[in-house]
């Protein structure tokens, strides 16, 4: 009743390869993988950026992804 031995995670382990198959669990894994690469890449750029010049914004004709559309926002006022 203690701790799950190893033969329990082996039973577990082949159970769930069983309902989810090992191809759907390969992309899972791998989902994550770049999930995680992303956001440490996105941590890293960001901390680069702050240390190089923290106060001073990028406007946007210097955005390195000419693919974004630039849009600006108006406030309607009801009267």
């Amino acid at each position: 009743m203690g701790s799950m031995s190893i033969w329990h995670w082996v039973i577990v382990l082949v159970v769930v390869v069983l309902l989810f198959g090992t191809k759907k669990l390969g992309n899972v894994g791998s989902d994550i993988g770049k999930a995680v690469k992303g956001f440490k890449d996105g941590v890293k750029g960001e901390e680069e950026k702050s240390a190089a010049n923290p106060s001073t914004p990028v406007p946007p004709s210097q955005v390195a992804d000419k693919s974004t559309i630039d849009v600006e926002t108006r406030e309607k006022h009801r009267s």
